[in-house]
Formats: C-alpha cells, structure tokens, sequence
C-alpha cells in the first residue's frame, strides 16, 4: 500500500504542483509531498518488520524526518497520528484502519495552528469520516478504503466553495489532492493492482542519496581547501527529446564518457525520458551546454565546493573547541544572499527556498552542526516554518524559531540579535522586527489567472508584496518599479534591491533611480543574490 500510493503521488508531482494558487515557477506542494512520502516508503521498504505496527511506524518516522514544506508536514503529522493508533498491533481489521485514520486527522488539526478548512485538512477529516460510517455496515477493508478514496475526491471538489482564492483561480486544493493520491495507492496496493508500483522513477531523494554515498563527507576537512581538483558540484535533469535544442540520441555510455573527461565524482541515473547527472567540475557551463544536445534542462543545482570545504573546516574546528553559547540557522538560495546573511551574523545558511524546501531532517542537522546550546532558526519562507518547527521538537539544543517568511525579513530580524539577551527575549525581539519591513518580489507568471480583481497573464512579470500580487506587467523593469512605488510610504527610510540569477546590475539601477525620484531622501541598497526564480527580491524599511 505504502509502496504503491509512493508511486502514484511520485507520477502526478507535477499535475499537484500545477494547482498551486499563485501562477508563480515555485509551486512545489507536489514535490513537496513527493519527498516526504518517498522518505516514508524508503523507511517501510528498509523495516524488517512483518506486523503493521511497526511498519506504521517506520513510515510515519520517515515521514517525519524527509517532511518538507507545509504540505509534506502536515501529511506526517496525519500518518504519525494513523502510527500512534496502530501501535502494538500484528495485523489490521476494519475497526482499527479507521481508528486510525480518525487519529490521524486529530493529530493533524492540533499540529496546526490555525486550521484552514477547504484544505488537505478538511480532505482527511471528512473522508476519514465517510470511513467510519461504512464500518458501521461492514468490515471488509477494501469496501472502507473505498469509501474513504470516493468521500476524499468529493471533498477534493468541494474544496473552492470552502477556500474563496481556490473558486477565484479556478483550481481545487493541492495538497488535498495529493493525499487522495495517496489514498488511491493504497486502494490500489491492497486490491493487488501494483503493475506499476515498482517502476523506476529517478527522484530528488535517490540522486541526494548517491551524491551522499561519495563525496561532502567531514573527511574533507583532513585536505586543503587548494587540494579541490574539480570546484563545482554540478547537478542536473535533462528530460530526453523536449524542447528545441536536442540535436543527439541519447547513450548513456556516450554520456557517461564526455562527462568523466571534464570532470569527477560522475552518477548518471537514466531511463527512457529523464537522465539525472551529478558531477564535480571546473566547467558547469560546459556540462549544461552538452545536456542540452539531448533534451531540456529541467532541474539544475551549482555548488560551489571551495565554499562549502571552508565551512566544513569551519564547522569541524568549532566542534573542536566545544560547545557555542549561541547558533544561528537560517534558510536561503542563492550565494550572494548566503554570504548576505553569514556577514550579518549567521552560523549555518542552510540552502533551501521556493521550490527545494529543505526537510525536516537538514533541519535538524544543520542545527546540530552549529554545535550550539541555543539555536535561533529563521526560516525565511512561510511554507518551511512547520518543518522547522518539527525539527525544533527532536534536537538537543534549545532551539527558537523565528518565524521569517521572507530572506528581508530575515535579515532584518538578523539586526536585532543580542548574545547578551536570553533565547526567549531574542526570539520575541527578532520576531518584532520582522513588522518592520515589507517585503517584495518580482517574477514571471506560468499561467493566465485572476487574483484579487487583477488579471494576471502568462510571461508578464508580477510584484509580489508580502504574498499579495499587485502588479502584472509585460516589462520586468516596469513591474519592479512599479511594485516599489507601491511599497513606499512616508515612514520609507530604506529600500533594499537583491539582484537574483536573472536580474542585472543596470535594471536594478534604474529601480533604484526610480526610487530616488519618487523620494531623493531614501537610502537605497543594491547587492548580489544570485537566487533563483525571482529576478528582484526588493524590501523597505
């Protein structure tokens, strides 16, 4: 069943990512959820266990430590209470499969907050609900799972009338359809229709599982930052024969060949439509130009390993000298924002953001690399908070977290950090600052769609204003100053103008120079980010 409902939430990633609310190239709640399930399934497939007790909970501690996002926590969350209903027993009747769908759903509701109805929430509460009443009248467990899979897609539907921006946008929840996903694959699993549940998929997990296996172990601290032959670890997904660049048939013995002559540490996972590549070398140009004879670049990843050797060697040094008093974690995508937030004070920049949503384990191991007894985590996107806050709950170190919903934010709440203050008054300071500042966002729509009255249209660059959409237009000059004006006021002191990966020095110029004349007494800041997705990340304080 676990195995199965993997697979089928695994193939449809995509289609959830595609309901995402916001027309935006961040919709990730399907990947999200992909993650956090496989993470699950890896945990059941490597039990030795035979009773359904502790394979649930196996899959529900896998869940928890590969969560990622609100999505992939709030599905932990429901299957660790399913887990916890289910504990000490050897096989599963009628009654006790929807006892524990019913705890499941109670787990879930108080891990939130502030529940949202219209939600994945209200998909498995009211299809755990369908489940009990057919237990009423049987105990076949197929019949049970059936209700619960025919109530989930009809509390799926319903979903818009309950959430008003679902019925605007015209989409159904997302992470509510992939739990009826999930709940398929188990249908699917326990009538014996897995014809496909063991076919080979290349994911995220396997290729950070193999890339583990070899390299960005501590032993790199016994060489020299100098030694490194190859500087780049570069990663990429190449989906075979689409778009118009392919100019080769692909042979993956070919492949392999061109790429261990430019470089090392080579994993090539294939199949008949994607091929996954990790490789270390001095020219990832190079390595993304030759993926590009083949297919279209999908995913792609660059890391800078002299970099991250000097942090290793940082970090292993501070292990050696004992415990810190004070650690800072904080969450962040691109190079020039991580160095941003290293010279502002904090100890780990764990790399993460819109669209790769770190889990609930890097979270945790960044906070224990900090080697600190009290640890400050700024999350800097509200879709990761709930992992942090997870991750908070399993470490040993007391730890905080400083609900940051934007890199501004985190860097503003960054200034008002104080080693003499306690954890408590920190975290309260930190997070006041955080009002302090708006935060905005430029980047290009995926879709047509209306939200709020303002008609969005695709490849038109919208200003995205503390998760408002404000401003569509053709021109990504004149979107982003006209996001900034909007975000003025008359206590504007400073505007900050973060250049992403497809922004330049000149547009930011001139955003800057439309700033100083809306208000020549404003200070304004222009640095590198280098992050993905959004052009411009802009703030005023």
């Amino acid at each position: 069943m676990v195995r199965v409902a993997a697979h089928r939430l695994g193939v449809n990633a995509e289609f959830v990512n595609s309901l995402n609310v916001f027309p935006v190239p961040d919709g990730d709640t399907g990947t999200n959820m992909n993650l956090t399930v496989k993470s699950g399934a890896k945990a059941v497939n490597e039990s030795a266990a035979t009773d359904v007790g502790t394979l649930a909970q196996a899959f529900a501690k896998g869940l928890l430590m590969g969560a990622r996002g609100n999505s992939g926590v709030i599905t932990s969350q429901i299957f660790r209470g399913f887990a916890k209903s289910m504990a000490g027993k050897t096989t599963l009747t009628a009654q006790d499969l929807v006892d524990a769908l019913t705890g499941g759903v109670q787990t879930a509701y108080q891990a939130v907050m502030k529940p949202v109805e219209g939600t994945i929430l209200t998909v498995a509460r009211e299809a755990a609900k369908a489940a009990l009443i057919k237990a009423n009248s049987t105990d076949d467990i197929v019949e049970i799972l059936q209700a619960l899979v025919a109530e989930s897609k009809k509390s799926l539907a319903n979903t818009p009338n309950l959430l008003p921006v679902l019925k605007e946008v015209g989409v159904v929840d997302s992470g509510g359809q992939g739990l009826v996903f999930i709940y398929e694959g188990f249908l699917e699993g326990l009538t014996g229709d897995t014809s496909d549940a063991d076919a080979y998929v290349p994911d995220e997990t396997e290729m950070n599982e193999m890339v583990n296996a070899t390299h960005h172990q501590s032993a790199q601290s016994q060489l020299s930052t100098a030694d490194i032959q190859y500087g780049y670890c570069t990663e990429m997904m190449v989906e075979l024969g689409q778009g118009d660049q392919p100019t080769k048939p692909f042979d993956i013995n070919d492949f392999r060949e061109y790429l261990s002559k430019i470089g090392d540490s080579l994993l090539v996972v294939a199949d008949d439509e994607v091929v996954k590549v990790h490789v270390h070398t001095e020219n990832p140009g190079q390595v993304l130009d030759y993926g590009q004879h083949f297919g279209t670049l999908a995913k792609i990843k660059i890391d800078n390993m002299r970099i991250q050797h000097e942090s290793i060697i940082e970090s292993d040094e501070k292990e050696q000298q004992g415990p810190q008093e004070w650690g800072i974690v904080t969450i962040a995508a691109g190079e020039g924002v991580s160095d941003l937030f290293r010279s502002l004070g904090a100890t780990y920049v764990l790399s993460g953001g819109q669209t790769m949503n770190p889990s609930t384990q890097d979270i945790v191991d960044a906070i224990n690399t900090t080697n600190a007894e009290k640890v400050l985590v700024l999350p800097n996107n509200g879709n990761i908070l709930l992992a942090a806050q997870q991750a908070a709950e399993v470490v040993k170190a007391e730890v905080a977290i400083v609900p940051s919903k934007s890199i501004l934010q985190g860097m503003t709440a960054l200034l008002s950090f104080s080693p003499e203050a306690s954890l408590a008054d920190n975290q309260a300071e930190m997070t006041d600052a955080l009002s302090t500042v708006k935060s905005g966002s430029i980047t290009e729509a995926i879709r047509d769609t209306e939200i709020d009255g303002l008609a969005i249209y695709k490849g038109h660059y919208m200003g995205i204003v503390d998760g408002k959409i404000l401003v569509d237009d053709p021109n990504r000059q004149s979107a982003a100053i006209a996001t900034v004006i909007k975000m003025l006021d008359e206590d504007s002191e400073i505007v900050t103008i973060i250049i992403g990966q497809s922004g330049n020095k000149d547009e930011a110029q001139a955003i800057s120079d439309a700033v100083s004349a809306e208000d020549d007494e404003i200070e304004v800041e222009i640095h590198q980010g280098d992050q993905p997705v959004y052009p411009y990340l802009i703030s005023v304080e």
